[in-house]
Formats: structure tokens, C-alpha cells, sequence
């Protein structure tokens, strides 16, 4: 990457501060452009769920998958519960979502609670040897009594196919319905797909381990016997270990990388180890010679945190993703960009700057996929609630086996906000919807720049310096 006219700032930049300039292109459309990262993980699109609870669970873990993504579990989830977590993921079809079950003698109440779990929109009613009887969606749940029995109200002509049935076959048998069921060689209920999942099936390649199954990913923290808890995620069939703090260029951090590289050693694993967080060449310097693979960066730039304005602490993120990436090719280290972005053109700028791929949290925590359940607001409209992993509520879920004493005495200190409302965008309300706009705009990035990879896209990226008026000039205006 290098800046327009080779007009190096003297300060430091966001992403609001900076463009990408078009070149000249070869590159005839955005197909042709491969979104597949360098750092190990095994995704096939650059962006990773962040470790926070109100946004990586299971849901979020399977489906972003599928679509070539990532999910960091939180540190807060007990390993018991990871390799519970881990193993139900790698037991979900890389193409045919999970299906929402019930049986025709569950209440329409049931499916209603049930309807917000997966964007698909339809439970699946099954009968006692998992065969499928029929589906139900929202508008067969309107207008009845919430008692209502399935039985009474599900659709019975459902389009049932085998399992092993072509996307773009099942695309085309769809026609105008809205699901299609998935069938094992015994006629049990599978998988499911719509007619845009069917289509995705086809754009998108899953990021799968070397068995063929889904990949996923999990944090631990620096407290603690680190080297245990390590082993435990490994045993459990993590993909990818990410060791994580907020401040991760301290003596403690360095120590815990050590042990789970130790970990990762005498288990004989090749999984990738994440570190972070840091801001500075040195602070990648230092997580690589401890054992780090991927180094995480980004202090302060989170939608949830409130470390900038309490502390002062940190660096606007562009800049930290370009001195930190140039850092950790030259030791043959990746980066993760790790926060502030709001926009596709902001993944796309943090890409460009040397990331191989970035952290999205808040972004997501308002989709069906998110674990939080689904509420509505004073107006009718859908949210879900988020909050910072540095904010008192996540303090207290962390420290829930500490004395009440040591666990008021930490409460005291957050930088994170405990609660807010994330809506649900109407236009794009799950995770893979937000996905193909992020993909579009960065394979667009890539055709203006005339990258056909995302080392492409870095070496090619001419970045421009604007002001705000120019920022503002690029928002669109006819809304």
C-alpha cells in the first residue's frame, strides 16, 4: 500500500479519514476476485465474529462458517461447554442450515418463541421418527390462539429433497416456496434451505477443517492456569486459539502465549494461535517472539468500549493496522484488524492496509444469529441488547466464581458499556445478509484496485488522506 502521491501523514488516521483511489483493472468482475485468507485460520472471507457473548455463540459459529467465516467463542464459556459447543458445530452439514424442530402436538406459542432463532423464517414440524409432516412460519401463527396446536395450522406439502441434492438443483426445484427440506437415506429431517441460502451455497466456499466439517475458533484469557485451559480447547477440537486481553502488550500476556504455544507444542497440533491487543510494531514484535501466529490489534475503537474516553489510551485504527501489518510481514506474522468498523468500505480500508482479515462485534450482535434473545422497543421494532466484554455486566459474568468482595471491588472499574441496543436492520437482519455486504464491497474494492486477492489488494491499494467534508461528500444523500 502507499498514499497518494506519496503524501505520508505526520498524525495518525481512522478509516474515516482515508479513501482507496481507483487504478487501472484488469480484473472484469468481482467473481473473479478470491476473498480466501493468508493467516492459517482457513477462512475463506475475512471476517471473524469477535469474542464477545452478545455476539459468538453457536448460531452465529455455524453460520458464519458456512459462508467461509470465523467465530471466536468468548473466554467467559467454560471448556466443558466449548467442547459441547465445538462438537455440535462440527456436526452441522457445511451446506443445509440446522432446521427449528417441533412436533405437531407443540403449541404455536412454541414456534413463535422459536421463529426468531434463524433467519430462514419456518419451523420444521416433525413426526415421532424425525420425518417431516409439514412447516410454519409467522404469517400461520397469526390470527390464532397462541394454544393453538402445529397440527392445526402447519403447511403439509412441504418440498422435501436428498441431502446430497445440488444448491443450484435446489435453487430450481424451490420455485415459489419458501423452503426446501433436506433428507437423510432414512427420510429424516437433515438440513434446510431457502432459495437465497441455496444461492449462497453456491457463491460462498465453507471454511472447513481437514475432516470436512465446520471450523470454529475460542479465546482464553491471561488469568489463570492458561496452559489447561489450552489443552482443554484443543482436546475440544478448536480450530483456532486466540489468547486475549485488552491490553496485550504487558509481561502477563507474554507469559500466557508461552504457555499455550507450550499447549499447542506438546499436543503436537498445528492450530494458530491469536494474541492480542496491541497497536504498535513492538507490541507485534514482542507477541511473535512469544509464540503468536495471528497478532490482534485495536485499542478503543469498539461500538462497546469506553477506553479512549476514560483512559486516553489508544490509537485511531487505520494507522495501528498499517504500522502493525508492515511489522508482521517482515516477521511472518498476519494481522487481525479488531474493531471500528461500521461500513464495508471500512473492511475494505483495513484489507487494504496489511489486515488479512477483521474482527466485526457490535455490527453482528444486532442478527438473529447473535445469542441474545430477540426483544422489541417502544415502537414494535426488533432488537437485541450488546454490551462491551470490558463493561461491568461482562466483568461480573467473568468473575461469577470470585468472593462477592473481589467481585464488587472489579465491577468498579469498566470500560465498556453494559448495555445497548442493537436493531435489527429490516433490509438485512441476519448474519449472512450482513455478509454479502461486506463481500460486495470489498470484491469491489478489489476490481477498482485491480487485485484479484487480498495480497493483491494490499500490495496494489493507493490510499488517499480527506477531510471530513470529504467523507460526508461520499455518504449517500438521497435517503
Amino acid at each position: 500500500m502507499r498514499f497518494l502521491d506519496g503524501q505520508d501523514p505526520n498524525h495518525d488516521l481512522t478509516y474515516d479519514d482515508v479513501f482507496l483511489v481507483p487504478g487501472r483493472s484488469s480484473v472484469a468482475s468481482r467473481f473473479d476476485v478470491d476473498l480466501t485468507t493468508a493467516d492459517g485460520s482457513g477462512a475463506t472471507v475475512p471476517v471473524v465474529a469477535a469474542n464477545m457473548t452478545a455476539v459468538a455463540g453457536r448460531r452465529m459459529a455455524e453460520t458464519l462458517a458456512r459462508r467461509g467465516g470465523l467465530t471466536v467463542l468468548p473466554q467467559d464459556v467454560a471448556p466443558e461447554a466449548v467442547a459441547e459447543i465445538v462438537a455440535w458445530i462440527k456436526s452441522r452439514h457445511p451446506v443445509w442450515d440446522t432446521p427449528l424442530v417441533l412436533t405437531p402436538e407443540d403449541a404455536v406459542a412454541d414456534a413463535l418463541n422459536l421463529l426468531p432463532k434463524r433467519a430462514h423464517g419456518a419451523v420444521v414440524v416433525v413426526d415421532q421418527g424425525g420425518r417431516p409432516v409439514g412447516t410454519v412460519d409467522e404469517a400461520a401463527c397469526s390470527g390464532v390462539d397462541r394454544f393453538t396446536r402445529l397440527r392445526d395450522v402447519l403447511d403439509p406439502g412441504p418440498l422435501t429433497l436428498p441431502l446430497d441434492t445440488p444448491p443450484r438443483e435446489v435453487f430450481e426445484a424451490l420455485g415459489s416456496r419458501r423452503v426446501a427440506l433436506g433428507l437423510d437415506s432414512d427420510g429424516r429431517l437433515a438440513g434446510l434451505l431457502t432459495g437465497l441460502g441455496a444461492l449462497r451455497a453456491e457463491l460462498y466456499r465453507p471454511t472447513l477443517d481437514g475432516a470436512g466439517r465446520l471450523r470454529t475458533a475460542a479465546a482464553v484469557g491471561i488469568n489463570g492456569d492458561v496452559g489447561v485451559k489450552a489443552k482443554a480447547l484443543l482436546e475440544a477440537g478448536v480450530d483456532v486459539l486466540v489468547v486475549d486481553t485488552a491490553h496485550g502488550h504487558q509481561d502477563k500476556m507474554l507469559d500466557a502465549l508461552r504457555a499455550v504455544r507450550k499447549a499447542v507444542s506438546d499436543t503436537g497440533s498445528a492450530v494458530p494461535v491469536a494474541a492480542g491487543n496491541v497497536v504498535t510494531a513492538e507490541g507485534v514484535r514482542d507477541l511473535a517472539a512469544a509464540g503468536a501466529d495471528i497478532v490482534k490489534v485495536g485499542v478503543g475503537p469498539g461500538a462497546m468500549c469506553t477506553t479512549r474516553m476514560m483512559t486516553g489510551v489508544g490509537r485511531p485504527q487505520f494507522s495501528a493496522v498499517l504500522e502493525c501489518s508492515a511489522a508482521g510481514r517482515e516477521l511472518g506474522v498476519r494481522i487481525w484488524a479488531d474493531g471500528g468498523v461500521r461500513h464495508p468500505r471500512d473492511v475494505a480500508l483495513a484489507l487494504a492496509a496489511g489486515a488479512s482479515a477483521v474482527m466485526i462485534g457490535s455490527w453482528l450482535a444486532g442478527t438473529y444469529e447473535s445469542p441474545g434473545d430477540l426483544q422489541r422497543d417502544e415502537s414494535g421494532r426488533p432488537y437485541k441488547e450488546s454490551f462491551g466484554m470490558a463493561s461491568k455486566r461482562a466483568v461480573s459474568a467473568r468473575t461469577r466464581d470470585e468472593s462477592t468482595f473481589d467481585r464488587a471491588r472489579k465491577a468498579l472499574f469498566e470500560e465498556g458499556i453494559s448495555s445497548s441496543r442493537q436493531l435489527l436492520d429490516p433490509v438485512r437482519p441476519g448474519v449472512e445478509d450482513v455478509l454479502d455486504e461486506i463481500c460486495s464491497g470489498v470484491r469491489s474494492a478489489c476490481t477498482y484496485t485491480g487485485a484479484r486477492t487480498l495480497d493483491e489488494l494490499h500490495e496494489r491499494a493507493v490510499v488517499g488522506v480527506q477531510t471530513t467534508a470529504g467523507f460526508a461528500e461520499g455518504t449517500p444523500h438521497g435517503l
